[in-house]
């Protein structure tokens, strides 16, 4: 599997949650349909199939993560 550059995967994390606070405060159909692209691509980029396992699997692959504990990744 191609792994992502850890910047990618940094911006695609920074662009999904700026997004789902613009959704949360306006609800607008056009903040959805970016996010979902931006959820498509990081499950894609990750190898999962949904957003919170993506995003999970994405810092776990950020400089700095603690490499050891996956607890939190879903099979």
């Amino acid at each position: 599997m191609l792994m992502a550059h850890p910047a990618v995967l940094n911006n695609l994390i920074e662009q999904y949650e700026t997004l789902r606070v613009l959704h949360a405060e306006n609800g607008s159909e056009e903040v959805r349909r970016r996010m979902d692209d931006i959820a498509y691509t990081l499950c894609i980029s990750t190898g999962t199939r949904d957003v919170d396992a993506a995003l999970i699997a994405a810092r776990h692959r950020l400089p700095g993560a603690r490499t050891e504990d996956d607890s939190m990744l879903v099979s």
